[in-house]
């Protein structure tokens, strides 16, 4: 079943039980999708991975949208965020621990004999194709620093 059409099931769910906030962030998801879909200049389903990283980008803007209301002492703006953020992440795949991230990084530093900081490009590029989806970018990023230092 693709994201699209489990999209439409929990926006009638939602809209049957009038969960307002989970109505916006399936909204929100529906719009992504359909502006994807366009954007490629076809009507054909988007791929896979395109859509994880079109929801992992969604829940990037509202995490970062939450940090800043939450520093401007605005806590109820920041509570719907979260709260979308949360109806987003249950379309993502399971997220890996940092622990199995970092086995994995360190998995491809010794099979390509990566040394310095003058490799994390390589390192990340290849972190980001195996991890993909099942880890944040800056996660990624953090630990292969860690790792190469």
């Amino acid at each position: 079943m693709s994201l699209a059409v489990k999209i439409m099931d929990d926006l009638k769910t939602a809209m049957r039980a009038k969960d307002t906030v989970a109505l916006e962030a399936l909204r929100a998801i529906k719009s992504e999708i359909l502006l994807a879909q366009t954007a490629s200049g076809s009507k054909e389903e988007i791929s896979e991975d395109d859509e994880v990283k079109l929801l992992q980008r969604l829940v990037k803007t509202r995490k970062e949208s939450a940090r800043i209301f939450t520093e401007q002492n605005r806590l109820d703006l920041a509570e719907p965020e979260l709260a979308q953020i949360a109806v987003i992440e249950k379309f993502l795949p399971a997220q890996l621990s940092e622990a199995e991230v970092e086995v994995v990084i360190a998995k491809i530093i010794a099979e390509t004999g990566a040394a310095g900081i003058a490799s994390m490009g390589k390192v990340m590029g290849l972190a980001s194709a195996q991890l993909g989806g099942t880890a944040e970018g800056k996660t990624i990023s953090a630990i292969v620093k860690k790792l190469l230092v």
